[in-house]
């Protein structure tokens, strides 16, 4: 009885072993799998996220502009920049840049543009809406380093210079 109860706790722990590697190995082979998420996929799934953001914000300005100019007049209050022209550079920037975005068209611009005004908002008018801002920030910074990604016109660009280049030497 005693052989058979060591033979159990011998053969239980043997078996435990047995799962352990495998629980290992699906565990490496599902890290190993989402590593070989294609960044293009997640950099283009980045650039329409950010742009939609912006471009409410812009479509917000100007179906009311006289709205607009009294928020910045009063409750934006940017620091060194007459409201008027404030307005209009916000304006301008969420317009435009979102649709840069979209066509992965100098993203890294426009990424480092929407990334200054994401500031501005945050010192000097919403300090209260870090969290917004953060996640904002996160998203242009790692579009700003990365660039718009094989799914984007930069890099169609990009490779036509490079052929051109090539085929001047």
């Amino acid at each position: 009885m005693m052989i058979s109860t060591t033979t159990t706790t011998t053969t239980g722990a043997m078996s435990s072993r047995r799962t352990e590697p495998g629980i290992v190995r699906a565990f490496c082979a599902g890290r190993d799998l989402l590593g070989r998420y294609p960044q293009s996929l997640l950099g283009l799934a980045f650039r329409f996220a950010i742009a939609v953001v912006f471009w409410r914000s812009g479509m917000t300005k100007i179906a009311s502009w006289d709205v607009t100019l009294n928020l910045f007049q009063y409750e934006y209050a940017v620091p060194l920049l007459p409201p008027e022209i404030a307005a209009y550079m916000a304006a301008a920037a969420e317009l435009s840049c979102p649709v840069l975005l979209v066509f992965g068209l100098g993203t890294r611009f426009a990424a480092a543009a929407l990334l200054g005004m994401t500031a501005v908002i945050q010192i000097f008018v919403y300090p209260a809406s870090w969290p917004d801002h953060l996640l904002w920030g996160s998203i242009l910074v790692y579009l700003l380093t990365r660039g718009g990604g094989l799914l984007s016109l930069d890099h169609l660009v990009s490779h036509r210079f490079m052929r051109t280049a090539d085929q001047r030497r």
